[in-house]
């Protein structure tokens, strides 16, 4: 292996009585593990917070004077043999909490491909939601002790780190990861010394360095071009995520797909069953079918053979949202593949086309669909609309019947929920979250929990985050010499008594993210009232080449840099990991306004509603199934019409849900400032979310539903071509 990187991934030095702390700071577990994580910060709190709570990087830059004082702490030394006993039990492989027949039974390896994974800010080759839940299924897998193996890019630029200017327009700055810093190694091959792992595109051979990341128990692999064996204009393929240039991101496809499961053999890994997220992986099942063929199978049969063993997970209800390319572009890299897999160049392309497409385009979604035995949607309104897009590949079927389920997705209760409200709801339900987090019966208790007590709880998560984002601003002021105007809208005058709304996703048209700011003297008049305070917080990124969502996000920050809303209009920039756990924790009512049928599942309000924030969202995605008229509120103004009605009439409602109940609601106080009938909304919502929209559910059901049915090698009648 021969990356194009200064590595020195030699341990720091560190006493012998806590020389693990370089071991448990290299495996990720510790970043959902409160104990865990308090290990690094009492090290040494100004130095976890410089290192951007890194503890490969805070270990590397702390004397050692510092740590031989730990290691004389009986403190410290009590809270360290606490956590590696913690940490060896987990990695022992025992099902400590999994008490489901179907998960205890099921030893199959699972290969799971994704684009993208976040994880923690330390290794930041994320963009947004799906990259989120990759790394949530991670973390699941590893609890539950499901066999699990992950694979992804390593992209050392990542996604790009955000700056507004004074005229509001997004600023895109890329950095190079410093990977002595990062929780990441050289990937531990069987032999001595690994190897580079061969892709051919087009008419050049590719290598490829790989990474190894420990999440708990779960190995994630990372593919890396940045080899010195390569082609100066191959070693960027995999510099950062999702770049625009459309054949760049072709040649992407193929080495994730293609150098993935090439990964996997050289390591010596042999799934039972693969599972394809989105279609940015469907070339896994190009490569795999280009296996079966070596054994002398007919096309057919090898086909049928992949797919027994194949799930794939569509997240996109927008046909804009698919991968679609250009005949000519995938022409220039597809020989290899008809070649291999001894058909001509016309079947090849079938596989990716259907009635409807434009002429002369490749559909990589309806590739993966082709040739995964088994396909599900991520929310049960998704999966109907998922049925109804991709009925033109069942033409024979009733509308309905298409092959596709849905696993309506969760988040990971470990990583999203405040430490104290874990704590709070231990100390009033006992000590079996974990093993009951999926049980509605354990959650029921959430009403026994005095409400001052939780009242108190959810203030200390809101002043935190207002602190926090009164940090960053002054911060940009000190780094960059901003103005005044500036500070304030990125935070500055934030009150942590004022009721507080949060905008915070990827800046898209589809979004709406505009919908609250489109009658601007009615918002006001909420905003600015002196009794009845309303603060609005944005936070998200454009896409680099979406230029009609970067003037989306310009027109919001402007009216942050209004001085008539009196700083009530906030725009946090470079939305991160990090502060989506202070937002989803902190914030009073979590806003989210698609349009109808555009929002596959959504994953940030369940996140918040498991901290007793409340939701206000349209009925799409996954509040469809998660509102039950006492968890939120839902904006259900739009009776039809086209899309300027429905911003209409959605805006309407939304504002007369501010007016006439939200507010109302949360300053109807009693003598001791507690707002009692708030607190239920915020009960209610933690009670009725909370044993649904977690991980360890979706999991359960992804290996009963699909990866036991995968394992067995049953087909499932998918459509031929």
């Amino acid at each position: 292996m021969s990356p194009l990187y200064d590595l020195d991934k030699n341990p720091p030095l560190l006493p012998k009585r806590i020389d693990r702390l370089y071991e448990l700071a290299n495996n990720l577990w510790w970043s959902w593990h409160e104990d865990g994580r308090r290990v690094f910060r009492s090290l040494d709190y100004a130095q976890w917070r410089t290192s951007g709570h890194s503890p490969v990087k805070q270990l590397r830059d702390m004397g050692y004077e510092k740590l031989e004082a730990a290691a004389k702490d009986p403190a410290f030394l009590e809270l360290y043999d606490s956590v590696i006993l913690k940490f060896d039990t987990d990695m022992s492989g025992e099902k400590a909490w999994c008490n489901q027949t179907h998960l205890q039974e099921f030893t199959k390896q699972i290969a799971y491909f994704s684009a993208e994974y976040a994880i923690h800010g330390s290794l930041p080759i994320y963009a947004g939601g799906l990259g989120v839940l990759a790394g949530d299924i991670c973390k699941e897998a590893s609890d539950l002790a499901l066999p699990l193996v992950a694979v992804g890019f390593m992209y050392p630029q990542g996604y790009f780190h955000q700056r507004i200017s004074a005229e509001g327009w997004q600023e895109e700055i890329y950095r190079q990861l410093n990977f002595n810093e990062s929780p990441i190694s050289p990937c531990a091959w069987p032999e001595v010394c690994g190897p580079l792992v061969p892709v051919l595109l087009g008419e050049r051979m590719v290598q490829l360095a790989v990474w190894q990341v420990r999440v708990g128990r779960v190995n994630l692999y990372l593919l890396d071009t940045n080899v010195a064996e390569n082609e100066e204009q191959d070693r960027n393929i995999s510099a950062r995520l999702y770049g625009a240039d459309e054949e760049e991101r072709l040649r992407q496809l193929i080495v994730l797909g293609v150098g993935g499961v090439r990964t996997l053999r050289m390591l010596g890994i042999n799934p039972s069953v693969w599972h394809a997220n989105e279609d940015h992986t469907a070339f896994t099942m190009v490569e795999r079918l280009r296996e079966e063929m070596e054994k002398g199978v007919s096309f057919g049969q090898a086909v049928e053979g992949i797919r027994a063993s194949t799930v794939f997970t569509t997240h996109t209800p927008i046909p804009a949202g698919h991968n679609i390319f250009p005949v000519h572009i995938i022409d220039r890299y597809a020989r290899n593949f008809w070649e291999a897999l001894r058909i001509d160049r016309e079947t090849f392309l079938k596989l990716g086309q259907y009635d409807g497409l434009e002429p002369g385009k490749f559909s990589m979604t309806a590739l993966a669909l082709r040739l995964a035995g088994q396909a599900n949607a991520v929310s049960r309104l998704h999966g109907q609309v998922t049925r109804k897009m991709w009925h033109v590949l069942w033409p024979d079927r009733h509308e309905g019947s298409e092959p596709i389920s849905h696993v309506t997705n969760g988040v990971h209760l470990l990583t999203w929920q405040a430490p104290e409200l874990r704590d709070l709801c231990h100390k009033y339900l006992g000590q079996d979250l974990l093993q009951e987090q999926s049980h509605p019966e354990w959650w029921k208790c959430i009403v026994d929990i005095p409400d001052e007590e939780f009242w108190e709880v959810r203030q200390l998560l809101k002043t935190r985050l207002i602190h926090a984002i009164q940090d960053r601003a002054q911060q940009r002021w000190t780094e960059s010499g901003i103005s005044a105007q500036q500070v304030v809208a990125m935070g500055a005058l934030l009150d942590p008594y004022a009721l507080t709304i949060a905008f915070t996703r990827r800046f898209t048209a589809y979004k709406r993210p505009g919908l609250i700011l489109s009658d601007i003297e009615r918002l006001k008049k909420i905003l600015n009232d002196p009794l009845r305070p309303v603060q609005i917080i944005f936070a998200g990124k454009s896409h680099p080449a979406d230029l009609e969502s970067k003037q989306l996000l310009r027109q919001t920050y402007l009216l942050a840099m209004d001085r008539s809303f009196q700083g009530r209009i906030v725009f946090v920039e470079d939305y991160d990991l990090h502060f989506s756990r202070d937002l989803v924790r902190g914030v009073d009512v979590w806003l989210n306004t698609p349009r109808r049928l555009q929002e596959a599942c959504g994953t940030s309000g369940m996140k918040a509603s498991m901290n007793g924030v409340a939701n206000l969202s349209v009925r799409d995605g996954w509040w469809d199934e998660g509102y039950n008229g006492a968890n939120g509120w839902a904006i259900d103004g739009y009776q039809g019409g086209g899309p300027a009605e429905e911003d209409r009439a959605d805006s309407e409602a939304l504002y007369s849900l501010l007016e006439n109940e939200i507010v109302p609601m949360y300053y109807d106080r009693d003598r001791a400032g507690v707002p009692h009938r708030w607190v239920k909304v915020a009960k209610e919502a933690i009670r009725s979310i909370s044993p649904v929209f977690n991980t360890c559910r979706m999991m359960m059901e992804y290996t009963g539903q699909l990866y036991v049915a995968a394992a067995s090698a049953d087909d499932f009648g998918y459509p031929g071509f």
